[in-house]
């Protein structure tokens, strides 16, 4: 089995109920690629028919059988100067099934892979989040506005402005280092999360907040001093606080925390919210706390607290939530560290040689090898140390990469980009190697793609590669520098704006279609989200990506934005996946 064995007594972890997301874009002069989700708990065997509604007529079956093994359909036949409308009836054991909802192609739409949702003016949008805020089974989208002060906006999936919060003038310190105490998405900062968190089938919004707040509701949260802080918990619908607590203030003494939050569901079955925050003693170091917290529907209450205090346990720029043991249960990893799902430390990497680093990843890499493995990189390691690979299990070492000198590796990225290698590639700028053998798959190790971003857009079981608004792919029988790399799309051809130095996407998720992922980017004027969606047809079918539990806690998680990973092998040779261990919460609409 190439996926992450998970404990047979483990219980089903609650997920969304999403729809089937059916998506429709113009792949050509004449051609539409049409493209549906396969939900993790469908039955083996379903299969699907596909209709279409041209200018409003009755619909029309496109099939003449019934389509099975994958959910794309290429539509050859449409008259693109009307609109037209897609709909599937999933069939199972010869019967259809109920419809899912309609996707419409606009008349005379461009030949483009996106999808624009609207959005009110605004400031520069640095992250997205999605989450089904009004429990229709549709993903809605939030939004932060990077003006001072601060504030953050959510929308339905068609655009409609649900409410907006400001952040108060506790939000207009923006440094990086030591933000306001209710600044967010600075540096590596993010400090607000969207999940649904009680499982009433609706998601929340979890924002770490301070004095003078303005709520979704326009109600206005005071404290008497502007340094404590609190977790807040919001109605995604109307963005009321439905419950707030206090932030532990074991630190205070040292100024506002900045803070990372993600989910993960630490006792198997439900989410908890996972907050990251640190804040610096004096000019010299930082102080570490993690918290858990559980929201039942009123009240938010701690479930833990971890101080580093002076224990050696290196942190990072990003946080990974993933069942590390296969218990079924999440764990919380650092760049070299993990803890229990209790709180607990389960162990570090600082005996191996590991400092702080700005990027890691733990996934299946190696799809023979039991367990999940972990990659990363290093910053300014006087060891010379520039790249590791370990189990995720227990933190012991496979191999590691070091060289003469000191330096900031600064990026670094796994996937399966050379389909000669069994197991995915793990590269920074020593070269690529593929992971499970140690092996360099290009001998100049001058040639390789910058370690950016992987996306799966182009349909076979390699990964794609995402860098500064271009999709691009790695050949291993034709090797070129990072800068002549074979290039699927051009992103900023069709009006996106990348975020920063790097040219980043404010969110990359499985949120629409079939399995591939979606990258969402603003537009110019900051009035509308560009959804990049695949245009190439697959003849592979895998469940959404959204409903891997360790991918879909990957999606809460911002910091320095990093590709997500699952918790099975996704890579040329791979297996049929093992279907999730999941419920699936009741509609909230």
């Amino acid at each position: 089995m190439e996926g992450q064995k998970t404990s047979a007594a483990a219980p089903a972890r609650a997920m969304e109920n999403l729809d089937r997301a059916v998506v429709a874009v113009r792949s050509s002069s004449t051609d539409v690629l049409v493209s549906w989700r396969l939900l993790g708990l469908d039955p083996d065997g379903i299969g699907f028919n596909l209709y279409r509604s041209t200018g409003g007529a009755s619909s029309t079956k496109l099939n003449s059988e019934v389509l099975t093994g994958r959910t794309n359909f290429v539509d050859t036949t449409a008259d693109l100067t009307k609109s037209n409308s897609y709909r599937v009836r999933p069939v199972v054991d010869g019967k259809e099934q109920s419809s899912s909802k309609t996707f419409t192609l606009s008349a005379d739409h461009a030949q483009e892979p996106a999808v624009r949702i609207p959005l009110q003016a605004g400031g520069p949008i640095k992250f997205t989040w999605v989450g089904d805020l009004d429990g229709d089974g549709t993903y809605d989208y939030v939004v932060d506005r990077q003006t001072s002060p601060q504030s953050i906006e959510a929308y339905r999936s068609d655009g409609t402005l649900l409410w907006k919060m400001d952040l108060g003038a506790n939000s207009t310190n923006q440094t990086n280092i030591e933000p306001g105490s209710s600044t967010i998405d600075v540096g590596n900062w993010d400090g607000v999360t969207v999940h649904d968190l009680d499982g009433d089938g609706r998601a929340e919004v979890a924002i770490r907040i301070a004095n003078g707040v303005t709520f979704g509701d326009g109600k206005k949260f005071t404290y008497s001093d502007d340094t404590h802080q609190f977790i807040a918990i919001l109605d995604g619908r109307t963005g009321a606080a439905r419950a707030t607590a206090p932030v532990p203030d074991d630190y205070i003494a040292d100024g506002p925390m900045g803070a990372r939050f993600g989910v993960g569901y630490l006792n198997g079955s439900t989410p908890s919210l996972v907050a990251f925050m640190k804040n610096r003693v004096g000019s010299g170091d930082f102080n570490l706390m993690y918290t858990a917290w559980q929201f039942d529907g009123s009240t938010v209450k701690q479930q833990w607290k971890w101080l580093r205090g002076d224990q050696d346990a290196p942190d990072g720029h990003n946080t990974r939530i993933v069942d590390v043991d296969g218990d079924g249960k999440d764990e919380i990893a650092e760049i070299g560290f993990v803890l229990n799902g209790d709180g607990t430390l389960r162990y570090s990497l600082a005996s191996k040689g590991v400092v702080h680093g700005d990027r890691f990843y733990i996934g299946k890499m190696d799809p023979d090898r039991p367990g999940l493995q972990g990659y990363g990189i290093q910053q300014n390691n006087a060891s010379g140390l520039r790249e590791y690979y370990y189990d995720a299990t227990d933190g012991k070492m496979i191999w590691q990469h070091s060289a003469d000198g000191v330096t900031d590796v600064g990026r670094g990225l796994v996937g399966d980009i050379d389909p000669r290698y069994k197991g995915m590639e793990a590269w920074s700028f020593s070269g690529i190697y593929n992971a499970p053998t140690n092996k360099l798959t290009e001998s100049d190790t001058s040639l390789s793609p910058w370690p950016s971003l992987g996306i799966w857009w182009d349909g076979d079981l390699g990964m794609e590669l995402l860098n500064n608004q271009r999709i691009e792919k790695w050949d291993p029988d034709n090797p070129a520098s990072s800068s002549s790399l074979p290039r699927l799309e051009s992103l900023y051809k069709y009006g996106a704006v990348g975020v920063g130095s790097p040219g980043n996407p404010t969110l990359v998720g499985d949120l629409m279609g079939d399995w591939r992922e979606e990258a969402v980017y603003p537009n110019a004027d900051n009035d509308g989200l560009v959804v990049f969606t695949t245009d190439q047809p697959t003849d592979t079918g895998l469940y959404t990506l959204a409903h891997n539990p360790a991918y879909r806690n990957a999606m809460t998680v911002k910091g320095y934005l990093q590709s997500h990973e699952l918790d099975y092998y996704l890579g040329n040779g791979m297996s049929t996946p093992p279907r999730p261990n999941i419920t699936y919460t009741s509609s909230g609409s």
